[in-house]
């Protein structure tokens, strides 16, 4: 069976807000044996809605709609489903007694009638109840379709999706298994690894797909399968996957879940040997802790960061000589190293990474070459560097740095 988001709101066709709520639905939906034909985005407009809801009737089993439920006057969803399900609004205490809650403990400003407003539903709806917002969600059926309505605020969403959504159509719809497996590799391409499994892919049974996700400096490898029994299901994607192992050989470094990031596969390392990782950043400007801490856990293996930007923090916060700058340059292996070295007592940390470089547009306060990005480790027993050069695009300069730091340290506590 098939679904189709729409998702809806003027700021997403402009570029003001990313979609991310999209991915999540399909992440959701795909968990469940449901594939997602096609993502809409669209404008706040009653006849754009329409349009959309009456195409995607013809497409897909379940429609999901986010967006367009606030309390202001552009938000009309809900008017929309009215029209489009021949039906009218009407107060739901329910929901109007959770938005005076609500009110009653987080606001400070009255509740207004634009808020109160937001408790008349289509009657026809059943509301999926949203904890955190003031806007419900609904599920209304029309012609054998499920059409389910969700507020943009992606947390408010992810609760709906989770706690109503989800359990209502596993309840509702006779789904297929779906099972994934994610191989990670290293140190090759991804044209040079399509290239030597273009016969294992001809070969590929009808209910088992390849995908390609290239990232910097690696390749994940997805076998997806999609069939009735799952037993059956799981041993077929299993034998593609000793497949790959004859095929692609030392390239494949580990198997782990679907959006299972290095970073995360580092924390679980980590956080098993209980040991703690710290961090020393210039160029990278703090983006290295932060990627890090992105997930849940990172706290049982990640003690902290410092960013020392300019030369002078560097010298007077993290104390890396100033005659070790003068003599080798702030971009340089000896003071990647000693900020390195300097971060691990600072924290108190088993492991330390530093980043040291040019990451553009200009050259700051080295003479090195924009692209140009030492990065080094302190472990318990020594401290070492490597020179990148990364190109003269900053973004890039400094998501292949945090990349490549993490490839050092993954290497140096797996091996």
């Amino acid at each position: 069976m098939t679904a189709e988001i729409i998702t809806i709101g003027d700021e997403l066709l402009i570029g003001q807000v990313v979609d991310s709520n999209s991915a999540f639905i399909a992440k959701e939906l795909d968990g469940i044996g449901i594939s997602v034909y096609q993502i809409t985005s669209i404008q706040d407009d009653k006849a754009h809605i329409l349009a959309a809801l009456k195409e995607a009737s013809g497409r897909a089993d379940v429609i999901l709609l986010t967006g367009g439920l606030g309390p202001t006057k552009d938000d009309v969803t809900k008017y929309t489903f009215c029209e489009y399900f021949g039906d009218q609004l009407e107060l739901n205490e329910k929901v109007l007694s959770h938005i005076e809650e609500l009110f009653k403990k987080y606001k400070t400003t009255p509740i207004s009638d634009l808020n109160r407003e937001q408790a008349m539903v289509p009657s026809k709806a059943v509301v999926l109840e949203n904890k955190y917002g003031t806007a419900p969600g609904m599920w209304m059926e029309k012609d054998g379709k499920v059409y389910i309505s969700m507020p943009g605020v992606p947390y408010e969403m992810k609760e709906i999706m989770e706690l109503e959504v989800i359990p209502r159509l596993r309840q509702k719809f006779h789904r297929p298994f779906i099972y994934h497996k994610t191989l990670q590799t290293r140190g090759m391409g991804e044209s040079a690894i399509a290239n030597k499994l273009a016969g294992f892919e001809d070969k590929l049974p009808s209910h088992v797909k390849l995908g390609y996700l290239p990232d910097f400096g690696s390749v994940r490898l997805r076998l997806t399968g999609k069939g009735e029994d799952e037993e059956n299901l799981i041993s077929s994607v299993e034998k593609e996957v000793e497949d790959l192992y004859e095929i692609l050989g030392d390239i494949i470094t580990d198997e782990h879940e679907e959006d299972e990031t290095i970073a995360v596969q580092i924390s679980k390392l980590l956080s098993t040997e209980k040991k703690f990782l710290s961090a020393a950043e210039s160029c990278t400007g703090g983006a290295l802790a932060a990627e890090f801490t992105t997930h849940p856990g990172a706290s049982a293996c990640f003690k902290g960061g410092i960013v020392t930007y300019a030369t002078q923090t560097k010298i007077e916060l993290l104390h890396v000589n100033k005659e070790l700058i003068e003599k080798y340059s702030v971009v340089s292996a000896e003071v990647a190293e000693a900020m390195a070295k300097n971060a691990r007592k600072l924290f108190k940390t088993d492991y330390a990474l530093s980043t040291t470089g040019n990451a553009g547009p200009s050259k700051g306060d080295s003479d090195a070459e924009v692209g140009t990005v030492f990065i080094a480790l302190a472990t318990p027993e020594k401290v070492f560097s490597q020179k990148f050069l990364f190109g003269n695009h900053r973004d890039q300069v400094i998501k292949k740095s945090i990349y490549k730091a993490f490839e050092m340290i993954l290497k140096e506590i797996t091996s």
